[in-house]
């Protein structure tokens, strides 16, 4: 069976977070750089990657991710469904910066949007992963958070790239490691980051006994934060697949914790 390792890219960390529609291009060219590397290997992989400043920022503003509201309680610049159509195309345009840095380093790669494939959100989204499963070798499929259907009364919602992650790497066949790439941490911390002695708080192995509530930015973040990377992770691991959460802006960090080298940061163990 051939080896297969699904690599989430933050959106905090391929964009500036807090300014809208900023791709960070030099972390982007060493992702591709490092992503090309496990391919040159004979690794298959599925990369995922998070909205950052193209789609939380305006996603939080007119609420899709509490699906449908009254007209009166978004910002009268927009309707919720121009919103939708707005945040879809903001993924687009990230996606394709994305594709563009994978093919800087000759990476043939694939889209496929969740809103044209999966409906509902959480864990338990519907969607066909058949099309990640038959990718040919040598191929990297790639998707992304995302604005989808939802049943009423929701119409809409936030899907994840942390749900995605975790159905893609609970159900595709021979997958080994999922590798959280983050930005301004090398994985997670006994206390929030404050620029004194972050590195002595890394947290190098964590259980699920060991109980974990992730702050995170919630005027900017939409989909959880590091708690629901950390949940997600810790449901993958109990699947037997090996979870690791590394900075990606340390350079070669994310390849060695796809090809399973020993690396700084911090596993999740079943």
């Amino acid at each position: 069976m051939r080896e297969r390792v699904i690599i989430k890219w933050g959106g905090g960390l391929i964009t500036e977070k807090d300014k809208m529609k900023t791709v960070r291009t030099d972390i982007l060219d060493s992702l591709a750089n490092q992503l090309e590397a496990c391919v040159t290997q004979g690794m298959d992989v599925v990369l995922v990657h998070g909205a950052g400043s193209f789609g939380h920022l305006k996603a939080r503003k007119y609420r899709l991710a509490e699906g449908r509201q009254t007209r009166d309680s978004v910002p009268p610049n927009m309707t919720q469904d121009e919103a939708v159509e707005a945040v879809r195309n903001d993924m687009q345009e990230l996606n394709q910066y994305v594709i563009d840095a994978l093919t800087k380093y000759d990476v043939s790669a694939v889209s496929l949007p969740p809103h044209l494939w999966a409906r509902n959100t959480g864990p338990n989204f519907e969607g066909d992963l058949t099309m990640f499963e038959g990718a040919p070798r040598g191929i990297v499929v790639v998707t992304h958070g995302d604005v989808v259907d939802c049943d009423m009364p929701e119409e809409f919602g936030i899907l994840s790239g942390d749900d995605l992650v975790y159905r893609l790497a609970t159900e595709l066949s021979g997958v080994q490691r999922l590798v959280f790439a983050m930005g301004g941490v090398e994985g997670i911390l006994s206390e929030p980051p404050n620029g004194v002695n972050d590195a002595s708080k890394l947290i190098e192995t964590m259980r699920i006994k060991d109980g974990y509530e992730g702050e995170h930015m919630s005027e900017i973040d939409v989909t959880g934060g590091i708690g629901l990377k950390v949940e997600r992770g810790f449901q993958t691991a109990a699947h037997g697949v090996a979870v690791h959460l590394v900075s990606g802006e340390i350079e070669m960090r994310v390849r060695d914790a796809c090809l399973g080298h020993e690396v700084r940061g911090t596993t999740l163990l079943p």
